[in-house]
């Protein structure tokens, strides 16, 4: 096992902003940390990456229990590299900024050009070697950032939010990258993003968080709004014009979340509902038996379905649809 996790908290100030009671990741493996924005998925991938010590707990690392002191994590550091959101390169060429690691590491000169050009080779920037790094766009750096790591030859790559800040041409080259760097290289990788798309395309494995613990999947589909009730029924308004239906007795403001299990394409919609919406299908992604389905119903919607299910609706990307949540799939947060 790559990591095990036994009663892991994190506290900041008195807060627990972490606590995990049990967790195995497998070596060899892509696993996407999931959930909502101060979910503890950072926080947990520091952990993991040996640069945040746990307040309690046990983190086993190759099946050893890890020692949170800094000569041991100095060690785990050549194996385990983390690739931040917003990547810092040094004010020097490509060339110098990839080639930093090794030079700490005592890699010999020719030896670390031949490294450092496969390293920009896979990620497809061998034609900036000598560019100055700080006049690079986004996702250029992220894929330095990539490179720089990669020519370390760590064991395990750890990725924080890595397409949520580049353009679409770049996230496309970055999933790409990511892809090829665990088939290629063998190398186990755990990406943190609250994407389900982006997880889904990547990851086999997924891990989701929800106010630091692990949670099923249903926390998807997060929305704020507030209670107005209907036809004596409650909804929760997410935007002026779009209203789910709950099952609450809460009043105001509140935050829900949709199981996209249980949203429903509907061939034949009633009329006279108040319950449906109008959207339109943008992407589908294969899920090993499931198709996950992404519709703009004035805010993206993700919905699940199992593959022959999906195969019997005839819908297609770029098809009007109309759609159903039923309140029992819609959970107060």
């Amino acid at each position: 096992m790559l990591y095990s996790v036994r009663n892991l908290k994190k506290k900041y100030d008195g807060r627990m902003v972490l606590n995990l009671p049990r967790l195995s990741i497998e070596k060899g493996k892509i696993y996407a940390l999931l959930g909502p924005n101060g979910s503890g998925k950072t926080t947990l991938l520091h952990i993991l990456g040996f640069l945040l010590s746990p307040t309690s707990g046990t983190l086993l690392y190759n099946n050893r229990p890890v020692q949170f002191t800094e000569k041991v994590l100095q060690e785990l550091r050549r194996e385990v590299i983390l690739v931040d959101q917003h990547p810092i390169l040094f004010t020097s060429t490509v060339y110098k900024n990839v080639e930093f690691g090794l030079k700490v590491r005592k890699i010999g000169k020719e030896q670390r050009r031949y490294i450092i050009e496969e390293a920009l080779d896979m990620v497809g920037m061998r034609s900036f070697i000598q560019a100055e790094a700080h006049h690079l766009s986004g996702g250029e750096t992220q894929r330095v950032a990539i490179a720089r790591a990669l020519a370390c030859s760590p064991q395990v790559i750890l990725f924080d939010e890595p397409t949520a800040s580049v353009d679409v041409e770049n996230q496309i080259a970055i999933e790409n990258i990511i892809r090829d760097v665990h088939e290629q290289k063998k190398i186990s990788v755990i990406l943190c993003t609250h994407n389900m798309l982006h997880a889904s395309k990547l990851a086999e494995e997924k891990i989701f968080l929800f106010d630091g613990r692990p949670s099923a999947s249903i926390y998807e589909n997060i929305f704020s709004g507030t209670v107005v009730l209907r036809s004596g029924r409650p909804y929760c308004m997410i935007s002026e014009t779009l209203a789910i239906p709950i099952m609450t007795h809460q009043e105001g403001y509140i935050k829900i979340a949709i199981n996209p299990k249980s949203i429903k394409i509907v061939k034949n919609p009633d009329d006279n509902t108040n319950d449906i919406l109008e959207g339109t299908i943008f992407q589908l992604v294969k899920e090993k038996n499931w198709i996950r389905v992404l519709i703009d119903v004035g805010v993206p919607l993700s919905a699940l379905f199992k593959e022959n299910d999906f195969d019997r609706l005839g819908v297609r990307i770029g098809r009007n649809v109309h759609v159903k949540c039923p309140d029992y799939g819609v959970e107060i947060i």
